[in-house]
């Protein structure tokens, strides 16, 4: 059964909140930072990738050269026509079945607009034909910028989109000069997800701390059942700013 650790994301606090909790493997949706916090296992675990570290595989240069003629434009987090007929196009091919399949203009236009904190939307147009073809929204924190939601054309698999928007946000950061960008979810076994373990620098949230992923198969006795802290552990050993750990640490 899914289970999340959840609050609410508002008021003058809400960057510095977000920023803290970030770091601690919770995500954003819309004015909610939540992570998972499921009884039978502790198999998503949040990624980022250290800029420092990351070098980019002959595949990703390749994809690299494929995009060339993309150009980048970062806008405030402000929903468009163009970019909803692009996000309904890869929901139907690539998540016709998912939680977000039903989202309509209104729905979508509330993921991108409702947000108290710094977020952009990054758009890529392909210069040669004037069309979208990807789109990424995208957080900034304290530490690195964080992409909350990405979609891009589902017919241009050669492009290998999800793999780019990726690479470039490593080149957003390294112009930011802030030393992670943060990916999102990572399960250990999953296919869907297993694009993520290519990149170098690639660190997950496990045990109350970031670690290095060297090989991804160290991380699968997430999987069981046993793997999980009680929830109230969860809760005690959060650290809020400007504060300690709701539990010190060692007891």
């Amino acid at each position: 059964m899914e289970r999340k650790l959840f609050t609410a994301l508002q008021g003058e606090g809400a960057q510095r909140l977000n920023d803290s909790l970030s770091k601690q493997g919770f995500r954003r949706s819309q004015n909610v930072l939540y992570r998972p916090s499921c009884a039978d296992c502790a198999a998503c675990l949040s990624a980022r990738i250290n800029v420092a570290a990351f070098t980019p595989s002959k595949g990703q240069k390749r994809t690299l050269r494929r995009n060339a003629s993309l150009d980048r434009r970062a806008t405030s987090p402000w929903a468009t026509e163009e970019q909803y007929d692009l996000f309904r196009r890869y929901l139907e091919d690539r998540h016709a079945d998912g939680g977000m399949a039903d989202m309509d203009a209104f729905e979508f236009a509330a993921m991108v607009e409702e947000t108290p904190i710094r977020t952009r939307v990054v758009e890529y147009t392909d210069r040669s034909t004037g069309d979208m073809v990807a789109v990424c929204l995208t957080d900034i924190l304290d530490d690195g910028i964080s992409m909350v939601y990405s979609f891009y054309a589902p017919d241009q698999t050669r492009r290998s989109l999800g793999t780019y928007i990726i690479l470039d946000h490593l080149e957003i950061a390294r112009e930011a000069q802030v030393p992670y960008v943060y990916l999102g979810y990572w399960v250990p076994g999953s296919d869907k997800m297993g694009y993520k373990a290519s990149f170098t620098g690639l660190e997950v949230y496990a045990g109350g701390k970031w670690q290095k992923m060297h090989d991804p198969s160290d991380f699968d006795a997430r999987l069981h059942p046993l793997s999980n802290d009680p929830i109230a552990e969860q809760v005690a050993d959060i650290s809020l700013p400007d504060s300690q750990a709701l539990r010190p640490k060692g007891r």
